[in-house]
């Protein structure tokens, strides 16, 4: 077996809590980071953290959490992008709180991935959507997670939720319609 199946295993068993938590973080690192470099590629103007960073600080909100129970890597990558949006959405949080303010602005999600929020406000409003989104459908949430956040194409999309990349498509589509409605976008 490899190294992040008996890491993940060992957390299934509750036999190594932090140690378990570790050896998938090292079995995944490379990817983990080219998660957050994504994440961060696409949020630069709003977050002073780099790549590590955020990695690390995800790593910190895994060793709090007490529900870690993943199948298998896709579901632990597809978690670990929902940290990582977690830790951007509380840091803009945590700075809107101490600034009190700022200017309304619009999100404008495109066909491509490239339209991405570049304000603190539009990133809240696009997690207060996606929050709704995710109590009528949480496939369409993480369609977006998977497209807007983490950077994957269609086809990737499709082989992690072992769907057509027709279906995937669909489904994007909808998704950004639902959210340009939510967010007030023409």
């Amino acid at each position: 077996m490899g190294e992040f199946t008996l890491a993940l295993e060992a957390l299934r068993s509750g036999t190594a809590d932090n140690a378990a938590v570790n050896a998938l973080f090292t079995a995944t690192y490379d990817e983990l980071r080219r998660l957050a470099r994504e994440r961060l590629r696409r949020n630069a103007p709003i977050t002073t953290l780099d790549t590590t960073g955020l990695v690390h600080e995800s790593y910190l909100r895994f060793l709090k959490s007490a529900q870690l129970n993943f199948v298998d890597r896709r579901h632990f990558l597809a978690y670990a992008a929902k940290v990582m949006r977690s830790v951007l959405v509380d840091m803009v949080r945590r700075g809107a709180a101490e600034r009190r303010g700022g200017k309304d602005m619009q999100v404008t999600l495109g066909t491509d991935v490239a339209g991405t929020p570049t304000s603190e406000v539009q990133l809240l409003e696009l997690d207060e959507a996606l929050t709704a989104l995710a109590q009528v459908d949480p496939t369409l949430v993480q369609i977006v997670e998977m497209r807007y956040f983490a950077g994957l194409s269609v086809e990737e999309v499709a082989n992690e939720l072992e769907a057509s990349p027709r279906t995937i498509f669909r489904q994007w589509q909808k998704a950004r319609l639902v959210l340009l409605d939510a967010l007030g976008e023409e």
